[in-house]
């Protein structure tokens, strides 16, 4: 960096990094700070531009993904929208509230210091992230981070000072989660094409078909992503000379192929106060405590239910894609997958197969498995994720960037948004639910009244506590815990945020209403 040009320090009281859905929504919430939104590409949108596929669609209906004050057009549309349409929307959201003046495009942070002294000293001052004491304001009136940027394409480096600062980078994108195979059995031993969906997801579509079309393809996962990828092969693959794709699954996961079971709405088993009463959440009292035991024989009923329906609806056992968890454990995990509509009719055409293998690794021809078979294969593409917790921890300066993930391997994010050991700082779109977007907004709401001083944190004490109880939930309720999924106590999650802010936790007109209808960001519309 020594031939940069490096500008002075700029300062303002809030800067967010990332301009997807959570950045867009910090941005509106708190848009009387005229906060600095820093966006490494020339286009918001987050991972909805810059991850997506040709199929990429929403997993959920509009009406359970929209903003609060801004709902779709033809909301009660019942199709999931595409990806295209996702980024209109948030395109028109923000425009209509005038947001876009506080991004600032190609803007790449590339460091980030702790200057919480407030004499513009490098300092790690872990006495500010340590002990029972208070988190201390957002906003304390003088700088705390500063952040360098470069701006392309001049590769200029300016540096900005903020008071709080807003992570909305995401779990996703940017830094892709690879395989680690033994000596001689990588991909360097393959004489084919290696793919990620991080790559993929860059092509252009006829290109992406081209690359497809008449090859052997496998494709490594069986997550939504994977999924989208198979399904887009076989399409890609129609005729006498077409190639099958194979997906390569190392654990299973339940599939959904519609919001309805046995002819009723999905909502009715885990989306409504009601259903939610049967599970475990923090802060739940004594007597909660001693009913959520007796209540186990109803949570696994309900998880049966939706099963038997997945079983008969779906060829699972055909294809040996009956997973051996409950579903109550992918659904705790936000790990539930909507399948597209012709998924298995491709299967059945022979156009998708499945491999099931605890371990794999690359020959000169494809894949061989731990059974000692080989799989022939022209391209090979991995939907193995992201190292969403590496992204964030290669941003942050030291101590802060081991402190982000606990020993579980979890972001312990009071309220979702702030990590107790972090001063003024904010994270947003680390923690999942149905709708993440809804999750995203209201914590933003909480987050501005918080920056504005309108409530106080407890004590940094009784905040890990805080997260220390809703991670060893999670734990109890699935094996894939790590991912900070609040889907089966969402509306208690969301009630102790609306307490917090000075709101009324019950939003719904009548008892009724409260106890069987579902929750979404229009019941979390702003209070006079």
């Amino acid at each position: 960096m020594a031939c940069e040009q490096i500008s002075y320090r700029k300062s303002t009281r809030v800067g967010i990094i990332g301009a997807g859905i959570s950045g867009i929504a910090a941005a509106k919430q708190l848009s009387h700070h005229n906060p600095i939104v820093l966006e490494a590409t020339d286009s918001i949108g987050g991972v909805w531009k810059h991850c997506s596929f040709a199929s990429t669609k929403l997993q959920t209906p509009r009406c359970d993904f929209e903003f609060s004050d801004y709902p779709w057009p033809q909301r009660d549309n019942s199709t999931f929208p595409s990806y295209l349409d996702i980024l209109h929307y948030l395109h028109a959201y923000a425009t209509h509230f005038d947001v876009l003046k506080f991004v600032r495009f190609n803007s790449r942070v590339v460091e980030i210091r702790y200057i919480g002294g407030g004499d513009g000293r490098e300092t790690t001052n872990l006495d500010v992230a340590a002990g029972p004491g208070e988190f201390g304001p957002l906003l304390s009136g003088h700088p705390v981070w500063e952040v360098a940027v470069e701006t392309h394409p001049s590769k200029t480096v300016e540096r900005y000072g903020f008071e709080l600062l807003v992570v909305c980078i995401g779990k996703y994108g940017d830094i892709p989660k690879m395989p680690v195979f033994p000596p001689n059995k990588g991909q360097e031993v393959y004489g084919g094409k290696v793919m990620h969906t991080l790559d993929y997801s860059k092509l252009d579509k006829e290109v992406a078909r081209e690359l497809l079309k008449g090859k052997k393809v496998a494709v490594v996962g069986y997550k939504k992503s994977a999924i989208d990828l198979a399904t887009e092969c076989a399409q890609a693959n129609q005729g006498a000379d077409g190639q099958p794709c194979t997906m390569v699954i190392r654990t299973l996961h339940w599939t959904v192929p519609a919001y309805w079971i046995w002819g009723l709405p999905f909502f009715l088993f885990y989306s409504t106060r009601s259903s939610q009463f049967l599970h475990q959440r923090p802060n739940q009292g004594l007597v909660r405590n001693l009913l959520c035991p007796l209540l186990s024989p109803v949570r696994k009923a309900v998880s049966k239910f939706i099963e038997s329906y997945l079983v008969w609806k779906l060829p699972l056992v055909k294809y040996g894609l009956k997973p051996d968890h409950p579903f109550e454990e992918d659904y705790a995990s936000c790990q539930m997958a909507i399948l597209p509509e012709n998924f298995f009719s491709e299967a059945d055409k022979g156009k998708i197969m499945f491999k099931k293998t605890p371990r794999w690794w690359f020959w000169n021809g494809g894949l061989e498995f731990e059974d000692n078979t080989k799989l022939e294969a022209d391209v090979v593409l991995l939907a193995t994720g992201f190292e969403g917790k590496k992204k964030i921890q290669d941003l942050l300066p030291q101590p802060f960037s081991s402190l982000i993930v606990d020993s579980s391997g979890i972001m312990p994010l009071y309220r979702g948004t702030i990590h107790p050991l972090i001063p003024n700082m904010a994270f947003v779109g680390y923690i999942e639910s149905v709708s993440n977007l809804q999750t995203a907004e209201l914590r933003c709401k909480w987050l501005s009244r918080l920056a504005d001083g309108l409530f106080k944190l407890p004590s940094i004490e009784k905040m890990l506590d805080q997260t220390s109880e809703e991670i060893e939930i999670m734990k109890k309720t699935t094996r894939f815990y790590k991912r900070h999924c609040i889907s089966t106590f969402s509306i208690n999650h969301s009630d102790e945020i609306c307490e917090e802010m000075g709101w009324k936790c019950w939003r719904k007109n009548n008892w009724v209403l409260e106890a069987f209808a579902p929750y979404s960001s229009q019941d979390y519309g702003e209070e006079d």
